[in-house]
């Protein structure tokens, strides 16, 4: 009896990493080992990325606060201190918001946690 391969499984799959090789320079885009290499990698930095947004974002959110809060004579842990005993309970993401884009709401904030 021959050798059954399920070669059509097998194109699906070198045609669904190919297309997603699509766009790479070189060799990556059309040669087969190299391209699965490649996409893999990308798979990794993506997922890898996808927590790291979250960290840099935070980040971004906590700078703005505290800028915002320092025009006002107050540091980012003592305006977030007293945030959490006045039981305001904001997001850093829209305390950066306020703290940027509405910046006399995000003073009466700080002057009802002083």
């Amino acid at each position: 009896m021959p050798r059954s391969v399920n070669a059509v499984a097998s194109r699906a799959r070198r045609k669904k990493v190919m297309k997603q090789a699509k766009g790479y320079f070189g060799r990556r885009k059309n040669v087969w080992t190299v391209a699965k290499n490649a996409v893999e990698k990308a798979m990794l930095y993506a997922y890898r990325d996808r927590r790291n947004k979250k960290r840099t974002f935070r980040a971004l959110w906590i700078t703005r606060i505290n800028a915002g809060a320092r025009q006002h004579g107050m540091s980012y842990s003592q305006f977030m201190g007293g945030m959490k005993a006045g039981g305001i309970e904001l997001n850093r993401k829209v305390l950066a918001d306020l703290a940027m884009n509405h910046p006399e709401a995000f003073k009466a904030l700080v002057d009802k946690v002083k």
